[in-house]
This record gives C-alpha cells, structure tokens and sequence, in this order.
C-alpha cells in the first residue's frame, strides 16, 4: 500500500505568443504582477512551427518563454490557465485575441501543460481545464513523447528548459515547508471572472 504524501512544490511558466512583441511584454508584466517574480523570460523569437493560428492572429507570431521564481502546487494549474484565458480575453480586441498564453509547470520528472482540450494523453484536471504531459525528464534530459509539439521538442527549447529545471532543484534544496505561497483559489481576481 502507498502512504500518499503532498506532491512536491513546482515550478510555474508559460509561453506566450503575439503579433505584437510590446503587448507580449505588458502581458508577461502582468502575469508577473499575479504570480511573482519572472526568474526567466526568454528572448522573442519568431513562433513558425504551425499555421494552426494564421487565421486567428495573422503571420509573423513573436514567442517568448517566461518561468516564475514562486514555486506553486501542482494542483493550483487550473486556476492558474482559468486566470490566463480571461486575461487572454481582457487583452482581445473586438473579441479577437491578440495574445496567445500557454501555462504548465515543470517538474523534476516532467513538464505538463495545461489546456482546454482533452484527448488520450490529456487527463481530466478540473473546471475545463486537462493536464498535457509534454516532455518527461529521464538520463539527464528532457524527452519528447509521440504527441508533444514539434516546437516543444527541439534542442533550443529542451535546452532552455533543462536550464530552467536545474534552477528549480536549486530552490528545491533551499526550500522549506510553507514557502509555497499559493493558497486555494489565490489565483481567481475578480476583476478577471
């Protein structure tokens, strides 16, 4: 029989994506102002993998990556893509998105992602909202599976992501019970329901 125990705090990021790499800073400003301290943003770069989005927000897609210092629950995911797809809608104009935000956490073992979308690989969380595991982490690398994203999968993110995940452990060992600050339903703003 297994003594189930509190899963281990994790480490909070997104990628983002827009047209526009201004409303990409005030939108990861923002989230920064909700979740706490960016201990990583990624340059921009151009987002070409897909067309998927062509229609939606046009051509020319800048990216950027950005990862939180606050480490969170791993159970806290839903509220935090609800928060994100209304602060999604917030910065729509006309009912049009301008901005394209795709939270997850990464974790020691993996990197799971969150999302509205279900499908075999994709558990049910709650409130809408499936758990998409990524990449898993084994032999001192992260790994992609038969459904991760291409973009997800090449060497530039997995190294970036490799990196991240060792500042991670460094405050995994630094960490204390308690210095996890998110509380039920700390994510959920009014102002964005």
């Amino acid at each position: 029989m297994s003594d189930p125990q509190p899963p281990e705090a994790v480490k909070l990021m997104a990628s983002l994506f827009s047209g526009d790499d201004r409303l990409l800073g005030d939108a990861v400003r923002i989230l920064s102002e909700r979740f706490g301290r960016a201990d990583f943003i990624s340059a921009p770069a151009p987002f070409a993998y897909t067309d998927y989005y062509a229609k939606e927000f046009g051509g020319s897609l800048i990216r950027r990556f950005v990862a939180f210092e606050r480490l969170i629950r791993p159970e806290s995911l839903p509220d935090v893509k609800v928060w994100t797809n209304a602060l999604e809608k917030k910065l729509s104009v006309e009912g049009q998105r301008r901005v394209n935000i795709d939270p997850g956490y990464l974790a020691m073992a993996h990197l799971i992602l969150a999302t509205g979308k279900g499908y075999a690989h994709r558990p049910y969380l709650r409130d809408g909202i499936y758990a998409d595991l990524t990449l898993i982490y084994r032999d001192k690398s992260f790994h992609s599976l038969p459904w991760t994203y291409p973009d997800y999968a090449g060497e530039e993110v997995i190294g970036m992501l490799t990196r991240i995940r060792g500042k991670y452990l460094m405050q995994l060992k630094g960490n204390t019970a308690g210095e996890v600050s998110v509380s039920d339903g700390e994510f959920f703003d009014e102002e964005f329901r």
